[in-house]
């Protein structure tokens, strides 16, 4: 890679790492379903007039609808609202890896080798030294939530390796045009009309560009600057670059919101992203489906995007 499209993809890395500050920031006035429709919403609308549709059947667009719109990152809000630290938040979504492969071998039979089970193996350790520091600043509920988050990421891995689509930047949009309206539903069933509009009208600058920062930022253009460099090396040379969210996260999370950090938290989160590595490390790239590279492309906090 030249040092240009290095420097590009550090940068989406960051870009998807400091997304869970703004998501914090966006959960200060908005409650999780009421923001999670606005971003989505946002994400399609204008970009649905000017992005053509995936070649994708319209099952696994309402599938992955279905997994990631409205099942990860309304699970992912949740967890946060309910108290879940940015910063770890973006550590414990790694976890997705252990689930993918799960649903991989369940469901799609692919059998993981000894290299990618340890690496798991690694992971569940780093999440449980994680987990030790559970309590009433880190309610066990909302690191139970952000569990069902990455578990739900997972799924939508497997819908993207089902659907194999050949740009991800216009799957994203369109996923977000197909989730819209359930998840404006969900929200005026779980907080009301008048409970969202009260939130949308008293809504800060702040959570403003929290939520800007989400659906543009993070969504339209980290998965434009993403696929372009997928396009241009490979998957399998940038998804590695994906590790480095976690570390932005916890970075970002601590500079700007002032969230401490404790030994606990940074050993798992090594062993998490180690674990997670060599998982990936032990998948030969040129045994990949297409459709395979583009789901280890997917970082998905953001996500893919977060």
């Amino acid at each position: 890679m030249r040092p240009r499209d290095i420097l590009l993809a550090v940068a989406v890395a960051a870009i998807w790492g400091v997304n869970f500050v703004a998501i914090r920031l966006g959960l200060d006035d908005l409650p999780p379903m009421v923001f999670n429709a606005l971003r989505f919403g946002l994400a399609a609308f204008p970009a649905l007039l000017f992005v053509g549709r995936p070649r994708v059947a319209w099952r696994w667009l309402v599938a992955a609808a279905l997994t990631v719109a409205i099942g990860q990152f309304s699970l992912l809000f949740v967890a946060m609202d309910a108290g879940m630290p940015a910063g770890l938040s973006s550590v414990v979504m790694q976890s997705q890896a252990v689930f993918t492969v799960a649903f991989a071998a369940a469901l799609l039979k692919e059998r993981p080798v000894r290299l990618q089970l340890a690496g798991l193996a690694i992971a569940v350790v780093g999440v449980a030294i994680v987990a030790v520091r559970l309590g009433p600043d880190r309610p066990p509920v909302a690191f139970v939530l952000m569990l069902g988050a990455a578990a739900s990421w997972a799924l939508g891995n497997i819908v993207v390796r089902r659907a194999a689509p050949d740009d991800m930047l216009r799957f994203m949009v369109w996923i977000s045009a197909a989730s819209t309206p359930a998840l404006v539903a969900l929200a005026l069933v779980v907080d009301g009309p008048a409970a969202g509009l009260a939130a949308i009208r008293s809504m800060t600058w702040t959570s403003a560009a929290g939520l800007v920062y989400v659906s543009v930022l993070a969504t339209l253009c980290g998965w434009a600057w993403w696929g372009a460099l997928i396009r241009r090396h490979g998957a399998s040379t940038v998804a590695p670059f994906a590790m480095l969210v976690p570390f932005f996260g916890i970075a970002s999370a601590a500079i700007i919101l002032r969230e401490p950090v404790h030994a606990t938290d940074v050993i798992g989160g090594v062993l998490v992203v180690g674990g997670v590595l060599l998982g990936a490390l032990a998948t030969r790239p040129a045994t990949r489906s297409a459709a395979d590279e583009a789901s280890v492309a997917a970082p998905v906090g953001g996500a893919k995007v977060p």
